[in-house]
């Protein structure tokens, strides 16, 4: 029979901190979308072209796209996230959730988009891009 695993308080009050902790920079990210939402559409749209990653009939169709995500991801329940994230948790081990579902976001649906001719690179190709756009804007 196995033994059972009951941590310590001391044990138990670090691991409380770390997910506190995690949990805030989550609602950081999240809140600070709200404060460069254009600008920040605007350079992952610019950057994703640039970077040949997707390509485009109209860049201005791109940009509305992209915006239309992260006002939606500002407005999700932290579940819908959750969920729609999830197949792309390990793809980077230190992710950021808005970059994450931005990614999720270009990879499943923004294929079908009808200005979209096609999209290029691996996931962590397009994770990279977004996230060093997002870094520039949201801290």
């Amino acid at each position: 029979m196995g033994k059972v695993f009951r941590p310590s308080s001391r044990e138990s009050s670090l691991l409380s901190r770390i997910e506190s902790s995690k949990e805030q920079t989550r609602r950081r990210s999240i809140s600070g979308i709200r404060e460069c939402i254009e600008p920040l559409s605007n350079a992952v749209a610019m950057k994703l072209v640039e970077s040949k990653l997707v390509e485009t009939k109209n860049k201005n169709s791109l940009e509305k796209q992209i915006y239309k995500c992260l006002d939606e991801l500002t407005q999700a329940k932290d579940f819908d996230v959750d969920y729609a994230v999830a197949p792309f948790r390990n793809l980077i081990s230190e992710h950021n959730i808005v970059s994450l579902y931005l990614t999720r976001y270009v990879i499943e649906e923004l294929i079908d988009h009808k200005d979209t001719v096609d999209i290029y690179g691996s996931d962590e190709d397009i994770y990279r891009c977004i996230d060093e756009q997002r870094t520039k804007h949201i801290p």
